[in-house]
């Protein structure tokens, strides 16, 4: 039940953006952004210690974040999702027959981005049109979320330009802290306690991404308490 919020600039007039809160199991294993993967030496990312892939990763133009939605794979023993972040900052294709459960893919290069979705059936891929987005585990910018519904204006109207030697996420953080007058359990909450909905998982971290013609930028902090909000410092 992870939210990736996306701003995707007009041709010419700026990088992408990104802002993404991990929600999982707190006693499933990880590693922070680092280069875990030595068949790709060149990607840093947020690593799945379980599985081997990734939750988050980039290269120095492309990243891509991946977020659990329903369905999937009608087999024994699902693929994990994690090598879907990897084959996508290496450009390859989807694997044919996909064999995981269902997933939305954020693929984003500087100046653009794309989701591609899949429940079952056959992937739906769309191109971001310039504006802001938000995706969780429904489809993207779905006004029947109501975390999309409460929240995606308040991040749209959020600016996203570095002023006064700022980093240019801090507005988007505002907005984040501010959803976190509602309880970890609502359904519009950001940062959430999943378990009542039947779940394990919490929201353990906040990445943030810029991406532009001089490379990918990627910071990220922990939360002190999975679930629960507290000022955050992002750092590579």
């Amino acid at each position: 039940m992870c939210t990736v919020v996306i701003r995707v600039p007009e041709p010419g007039e700026g990088p992408t953006r990104i802002l993404a809160v991990r929600d999982e199991d707190p006693d499933r294993p990880w590693r922070p952004l680092g280069h875990w993967w030595p068949d790709h030496p060149g990607v840093r990312g947020i690593m799945d210690e379980l599985a081997g892939g990734a939750w988050l990763a980039a290269d120095d133009s492309r990243l891509a974040v991946l977020l659990n939605r329903p369905g999937g794979a009608q087999v024994p023993v699902p693929t994990s999702r994690g090598g879907l972040v990897l084959d996508a900052v290496a450009g390859r294709p989807l694997p044919e027959p996909l064999t995981t459960l269902g997933f939305n893919l954020v693929d984003a290069r500087p100046h653009s981005a794309s989701i591609t979705s899949w429940e079952g059936g056959h992937p739906r891929r769309i191109e971001l049109s310039p504006g802001t987005h938000m995706v969780a585990h429904e489809d993207v910018d779905d006004p029947t979320s109501p975390r999309i519904a409460a929240w995606l204006d308040a991040f749209a109207e959020a600016p996203t330009e570095e002023t006064d030697g700022a980093p240019w996420w801090k507005h988007w953080m505002a907005v984040l802290e501010r959803t976190t007058r509602m309880d970890p359990t609502d359904d519009r909450a950001i940062i959430r306690d999943n378990r009542p909905h039947g779940f394990p998982t919490l929201s353990l971290l906040v990445a943030a991404a810029s991406l532009d013609e001089g490379g990918v930028d990627v910071s990220m902090d922990v939360l002190d308490q999975p679930g629960g909000w507290s000022p955050l410092r992002l750092t590579p």
